[in-house]
């Protein structure tokens, strides 16, 4: 029987890969040190976020008994689960070594993460006193054997398994207890310096440390302490109880999270059978629960945060954001973009340019409305300020804000709340749709017209996430562009009636029929002759419709380049299928965000920015903007970025069916994209 060619890669193993990925950064040498233990910090800040969404669904895919060959790429979705558990707990095996082979470097360089049997007597000391006033009064602890409901243990939390053996009437008994890691005090504690010597320690050791004070009232013959953590389903399941606002209704579900069925249980490998039969009885771990041993710390994702103890040669070099050529520091903003349109490429330029306009519209008395959507926001947000500034002024704002981005959703309540009370125009989305465009659009009267100004960007408008999210936004005053844009805001309140668009290209309803148009487009050239080709970045690739309509491109011979950061579910190089495909992922520095789309045209390129991925998801099930680069100046420089990146031959890897990308080496010189385009800006203002 003939061997059916394997076209996609399954989305949740595409995802591990991507992981792996992450991982490969915190054991590369060539990373400084605590940059390397910080992305051990990502990585596994990343699979929390995997077990809770990902692999929290097709648990409950399980438990519904359905099998989802085709749609999960594998025949059946428990087989799914084991094959996850087991890349999972191999790549959790293999970050222990890693951590102890970082620990072992920071020795050399003179840092010490000290246990709880490591220390001096002044030490001691210092790490006695620090419990005392710092610790023992917010410690959470919870004795077990008494209890008729075992305590529901918090999402993600860490926490300490006690074990206390005793002889109490000539009977030997077992008490179990459980201490959260309190996450109010930092997890990593800096001890007093010793001459050249630095020491860190974790909080969970000082509570180690002390274990004897806390369980003082028990007389115990030996005690052991061990690490669990759980993750519960995020899945938000929302009421259809019209008596209650959306907001009430989200707000519900987002506590419901907190005690949502477990779909991993994470434990120190040397605690003991005993005590590990216990919790796992009490939890109810059931065999469909990835149940991963781990080493003696969990929470890894703490690690993003260790800190840097002065240490500038062991983290990477800051560096200042640069300008953005042609725009002046002094006058009008807009006055500026009404001669030409700009680009803002995070985090290589300042962010700056987006408080600025906002700034400016929220004060300028010839500008009348502001329309913006809002994703994400950083926690003191510049953004939201400007915002109720411009309220404040007069100004009718209209904000859409996405209260269901995820893990986001009690921030963004916070915010809408904040911004109804001070008399913004709040919209809630489209019901069954996520709004994750990134648009904002200004009118202002000049002349008793009104003339519109705007940007569309890749990224959240979050000055915190811009620092290290890679991202494009582009300022416009193109008048037929931007009076789309008022049409999507119009699209949010009358979302019954289908809009048409010339220039934008709007998710849910025309995104899949105009990429499928481009790429046709591209195909026919091809077919006749001309210049074919098309060059996408992006963060991650899911659909297999776009999959299957990039083979087929592939087959008529267009050359297809694809940058992808995250999932790529499509193969490339596959005996006529791929074989005129490739695809890099970049893992590095920043975070690659930005989604481009580059068609060749026959010599006169299509150029696209976009809030979508090419996810069934973005194209189908969510608002998201696609939008059309008319400026020459802006379209050559986001082809250089794109082929900047692709020439990456330090931090790209090679895109396949294999779990492991290994790095892009070659003969040529050394070309690491993120710092070659920072230079490139840098060039641009010289």
């Amino acid at each position: 029987m003939k061997k059916v060619q394997k076209k996609y890669i399954n989305r949740e193993l595409g995802w591990l890969r991507f992981n792996e990925r992450v991982l490969q950064e915190s054991y590369d040498k060539t990373v400084p040190l605590i940059e390397r233990l910080r992305f051990m910090g990502i990585f596994s800040s990343n699979l929390d976020e995997f077990f809770k969404v990902r692999y929290a669904t097709i648990k409950r895919i399980v438990a519904a008994g359905s099998k989802m060959e085709g749609q999960l790429g594998i025949s059946k979705s428990k087989e799914l689960l084991d094959q996850i558990t087991k890349i999972v707990i191999d790549q959790q095996g293999r970050s222990q070594k890693i951590i102890n082979d970082i620990a072992d470097e920071l020795e050399q360089n003179n840092i010490y993460i000290l246990k709880e049997d490591e220390l001096s007597k002044d030490q001691g000391k210092f790490v006695s006193d620090f419990f005392m006033e710092k610790v023992s009064n917010v410690l959470m602890t919870i004795i077990l054997n008494e209890l008729a409901d075992f305590p529901i243990l918090k999402d993600s939390a860490a926490y300490l398994a006690v074990n206390m053996k005793a002889s109490e009437n000539g009977k030997k008994i077992t008490r179990y207890a459980l201490i959260e890691i309190p996450k109010i005090i930092d997890r990593f504690v800096v001890l007093p310096s010793e001459g050249d010597k630095q020491y860190v320690m974790m909080i969970d050791d000082i509570i180690r440390y002390n274990i004897d004070k806390i369980f003082t009232m028990f007389s115990y013959s030996a005690i052991s302490v061990h690490m669990v953590k759980i993750s519960r389903d995020a899945e938000l399941d929302i009421d259809n109880d019209v008596s209650k606002s959306f907001i009430e209704k989200l707000y519900t579900s987002v506590e419901d999270r907190k005690t949502s069925d477990p779909v991993r249980f994470v434990y120190d490998r040397t605690i003991g059978k005993d005590t590990l039969k216990f919790l796992k009885s009490k939890m109810n771990i059931t065999d469909n629960d990835s149940v991963i041993p781990g080493g003696r710390y969990h929470n890894r994702k703490d690690y993003i945060s260790f800190p840097s103890l002065g240490r500038t040669d062991l983290l990477y070099k800051k560096v200042t954001p640069l300008t953005v050529k042609g725009i002046k520091r002094e006058g009008s903003l807009f006055d500026q973009i009404s001669k030409k349109d700009f680009l803002q490429y995070t985090p290589y330029h300042t962010f700056s340019y987006i408080t600025r306009f906002l700034k400016e519209a929220a004060l300028d008395p010839q500008v009348r409305t502001i329309k913006i959507t809002i994703y994400r926001l950083a926690k003191n947000s510049q953004v939201v300020a400007s915002l109720i500034n411009a309220a404040k002024n007069g100004k009718k704002v209209t904000v859409q804000i996405e209260l269901q981005a995820r893990f986001d959703e009690q921030a963004n309540i916070q915010y809408a709340e904040q911004l109804q009370e001070e008399g913004v125009q709040l919209i809630f989305g489209v019901k069954g749709l996520k709004v994750h465009s990134k648009i904002c659009v200004v009118e202002r009267e000049e002349n008793k017209k009104i003339v519109n100004y705007g940007f569309v960007s890749t990224g959240n408008f979050n000055e915190s996430t811009a620092k290290v999210y890679t991202d494009y936004t582009m300022f416009t005053a193109h008048q037929p562009t931007l009076k789309e844009v008022h049409k999507v805001f119009q699209f949010f309140n009358t979302n019954y009636k289908l809009y048409k668009y010339k220039h934008l290209i709007v998710s849910p309803h025309y995104t899949k029929r105009s990429l499928k148009k481009l790429i046709d487009q591209e195909i026919k050239n091809a077919k006749e002759g001309k210049k074919a080709g098309i060059r996408l970045k992006m963060n991650s690739f899911t659909s297999y419709t776009m999959v299957d309509k990039l083979y087929e491109a592939s087959q008529s011979g267009v050359k297809v380049q694809l940058i992808v950061r995250g999932i790529c579910c499509l193969i490339p190089g596959l005996p006529n299928l791929s074989e005129n495909i490739e695809a890099i992922s970049i893992v590095d520095k920043f975070l690659e965000h930005p989604r481009l789309f580059i068609f060749e045209n026959d010599g006169d390129p299509k150029v696209f920015i976009s809030s979508a991925d090419f996810m069934t998801r973005n194209i189908s099930n969510r608002v998201e903007i696609t939008a059309p680069v008319y400026d020459e100046d802006i379209k050559q420089e986001l082809i250089d970025t794109f082929e900047i990146s692709w020439n990456d031959n330090v931090k790209a890897r090679i895109l396949s069916d294999d779990l492991i990308s290994p790095y892009i080496k070659n003969d040529k010189k050394p070309l690491r994209s993120q710092f070659e385009l920072y230079d490139y800006y840098k060039r641009k203002l010289e």
